[in-house]
């Protein structure tokens, strides 16, 4: 899920912090805290206030996290933290830190400082939920979802939504998760998770029509992705075939899967459905 794909653990992912600067980016605002916190122009010195300093530190330590240099984004966090400031980002990347190090225990600390400070924190609550579900707490994740995905202005609703969908499914809610799956793709019809699921809903609930037009979206938005079949994917794809009645698709699918997926319990599946197709 995660996720606002965390992305962070994987959950509900998302989910997700939002990009903010590449190598040169980061090398660029570190020579500007180096520099005594001033920045001159046109001859004159103008401190910056202590708000866009703690920005830039947030900035960097967002940076050097999804590089994977913790080390170097918890020594920005650090310096961000002694401006005594109260910032609900600054808790939020920390747990963010935490979680990767597997400091469950402090993560879970700093997501909920975080959203004491700011209960609006949107992107904060969608990486907290990513966290739950990834620790097992998914009727917790859920509850925090449902939050998130009430902010219409939270500019990665779309993402909440699929991952509100992928804690009602783990939950067994599947129609819930049909309804949170398919606003997902409502406002964002290029939500690739979005589309697979809702396929294998649409066609475990007999819409045949509505899983095909699904799985079809999903088939023609992997390429952007670079995404690649997995074993539930090319089953999905057999299924679907097989109930047209298209047996040359059904065995092609079936040789992506004997292929790259020999051990998955959906080749079974497979064979048991050739059978009845003989």
């Amino acid at each position: 899920m995660m996720s606002q794909r965390l992305n962070a653990p994987a959950a509900p992912g998302d989910r997700r912090v939002s990009r903010v600067c590449s190598t040169c980016a980061v090398a660029a605002v570190s020579l500007l805290l180096a520099a005594c916190v001033t920045e001159t122009t046109g001859g004159f010195a103008a401190k910056r206030s202590e708000t866009e300093v703690l920005q830039d530190y947030l900035q960097l330590a967002t940076g050097y996290l999804e590089q994977g240099d913790l080390a170097s984004s918890k020594r920005h966090l650090g310096n961000a933290e002694r401006l005594g400031q109260e910032s609900s980002e600054l808790w939020a990347i920390w747990g963010l830190v935490h979680a990767r190090e597997g400091e469950m225990h402090l993560a879970r600390r700093d997501f909920e400082r975080s959203l004491q400070i700011d209960p609006a924190n949107a992107r904060a609550r969608n990486n907290f939920a990513a966290f739950l579900f990834a620790v097992g707490e998914t009727e917790a994740a859920f509850a925090q979802l449902e939050l998130v995905v009430a902010d219409t202005r939270y500019p990665a609703r779309s993402q909440a939504f699929e991952n509100l969908g992928l804690a009602a499914l783990r939950l067994g809610r599947r129609e819930e998760a049909r309804l949170a799956f398919e606003r997902a793709v409502q406002l964002n019809p290029e939500q690739l998770r979005s589309q697979l699921e809702l396929a294998g809903l649409h066609l475990d609930q007999g819409r045949q029509g509505s899983a095909e037009a699904a799985f079809g979206e999903y088939l023609r938005l992997m390429p952007k992705f670079s995404a690649s079949h997995d074993a539930r994917s090319l089953w999905l794809g057999i299924r679907l075939e097989a109930a047209r009645g298209n047996r040359v698709s059904v065995l092609g699918y079936g040789e992506q899967l004997e292929a790259g997926f020999a051990s998955a319990p959906e080749v079974s599946r497979y064979h048991a459905l050739l059978d009845e197709l003989e």
